[in-house]
């Protein structure tokens, strides 16, 4: 179960496929919770779901398409949940884009990112040199302060960029939920597994 801003969706989503998912309701600080049926629920960070699922320690998981195509982990991607919705972005200071010129001047364009392989992938795709940052925090100053052109990072509705003075450039890929499974759970467990992506695709239609 990913904490954070998919958490409440990702319950919603169980909950409506028939999933007792009432030891998530009041989850307190607890990071492993049972439900009466025996179904254990692990709680963590969003990136670290996929590390979880791939060792093994979880049959299945939820987390953003983001963070998959950032880590690429060892799982099958079973299910786009449809929640979750947003886009990876290249994004910079309003005003002339400072990309061609820190190109043509540099050869190559600095970019601040939480990303680095979705960012260094993006721009060598278009054959453009890049020189990544990364950064842990509030991704959005580093252009602000000259750290660099640029940056690559989520958005869902672009609010925190206008308040930075920022505007999207460039769309890289759009991210939603989805639902993924150890390789060996699912040949294991491949009758619950299927019947749960049932039960969830029949309860979003």
């Amino acid at each position: 179960m990913p904490l954070g801003a998919l958490f409440a969706d990702t319950v919603s989503a169980l909950r409506g496929a028939g999933v007792d998912v009432r030891p998530l309701e009041d989850l307190g600080r607890r990071l492993v919770v049972e439900a009466a049926d025996g179904t254990v629920f692990i709680t963590t960070r969003p990136s670290d779901v996929p590390t979880y699922v791939e060792a093994g320690a979880a049959d299945i998981g939820v987390v953003g398409r983001d963070v998959l195509l950032e880590r690429a982990p060892d799982v099958y991607e079973l299910l786009d949940l449809g929640f979750g919705g947003c886009r990876m972005i290249y994004a910079t200071r309003a005003g002339e884009d400072p990309t061609p010129a820190a190109l043509a001047h540099l050869g190559v364009v600095r970019v601040a990112t939480k990303y680095p392989v979705s960012a260094a992938r993006h721009f060598a795709a278009s054959g453009r040199q890049v020189e990544v940052v990364k950064v842990n925090g509030s991704v959005e100053l580093a252009p602000l302060v000259g750290l660099a052109h640029g940056i690559v990072d989520l958005t869902a509705t672009g609010r925190t960029l206008r308040e930075n003075g920022l505007v999207e450039r460039e769309d890289i890929f759009h991210s939603s939920a989805r639902l993924i499974a150890n390789r060996v759970s699912h040949k294991l467990e491949a009758g619950a597994v299927d019947d749960l992506v049932e039960r969830l695709q029949a309860d979003a239609a």
